[in-house]
């Protein structure tokens, strides 16, 4: 694959990273002097320290073979403009960082993929940690549902009941779903089934259609949601 990243920052570097490691094809544009010399000194990819917003400089980063362009910069009009070349130079897919939630419209209906201000997404992964300290991972889908990653507890209602038994004593409403499950000594995942039964210690993958509630965490053993008394742990 053939990759343009626009921008070495905070969000840019590590891209840079994760796609030269992949074996990408990466063509760097970089406006700053210093940081445009610290790429092309670690990373085995070509920069260019030029615009990005002038045409010439996407097509000397050989725009018409690029499978695909990702814009960081840290502003959002110039991810915009950068946008536009790459439609006009016909790169196949093209995706931009939104720092400023109103301006996400603006990128969709010019037919941009996008990602939210990243610093936003770190703060509401750090509030979760502190917030549903039990679940290992999640990822929101739309504005309330999620998939979220989350153990089995000893004592939880559904260890040690299959799905079928799980429903019929209604733990899982029909808006929540175990998706995967993860045990210690499986080679891989498990595809649940209506006979598969849940057991302590298992990591499951669960999608949720209200979000990671008290109720859904519950269901698998995980109380911290609630307020406690004078407990100092946090109630959400």
């Amino acid at each position: 694959m053939y990759l343009i990243i626009v921008g070495a920052g905070d969000i840019g570097s590590p891209l840079i990273e994760i796609a030269t490691r992949s074996g990408y094809e990466v063509v760097v544009i970089e406006k700053d002097d210093v940081r445009a010399d610290e790429v092309a000194s670690e990373y085995d990819c070509i920069v260019l320290n030029s615009d990005a917003t002038i045409k010439e400089t996407l097509l000397e980063a050989g725009a018409e073979r690029a499978d695909g362009i990702i814009t960081t910069t840290d502003q959002d009009a110039t991810n915009v403009m950068i946008s536009l070349l790459a439609q006009e130079l016909d790169i196949p897919a093209i995706v931009s960082v939104v720092h400023n939630p109103e301006h996400m419209n603006l990128f969709r209906q010019i037919g941009v993929s996008t990602m939210e201000n990243p610093q936003r997404l770190i703060a509401e992964s750090l509030f979760r940690s502190v917030e549903r300290p039990s679940i290992i991972d999640y990822m929101r889908v739309g504005d309330v549902a999620e998939v979220l990653e989350i153990t089995v507890a000893e004592d939880a209602p559904i260890a040690g009941l299959t799905l079928i038994e799980a429903d019929e004593e209604e733990l899982l409403d029909e808006d929540t779903l175990v998706v995967a499950i993860e045990r210690e000594g499986a080679d891989r995942p498990i595809t649940p089934r209506g006979k598969t039964r849940i057991e302590h210690g298992d990591l499951l993958t669960v999608y949720s259609g209200s979000g990671a509630t008290p109720e859904v965490t519950d269901v698998f053993g995980h109380y911290e949601d609630h307020e406690t008394n004078g407990s100092g742990r946090f109630g959400f």
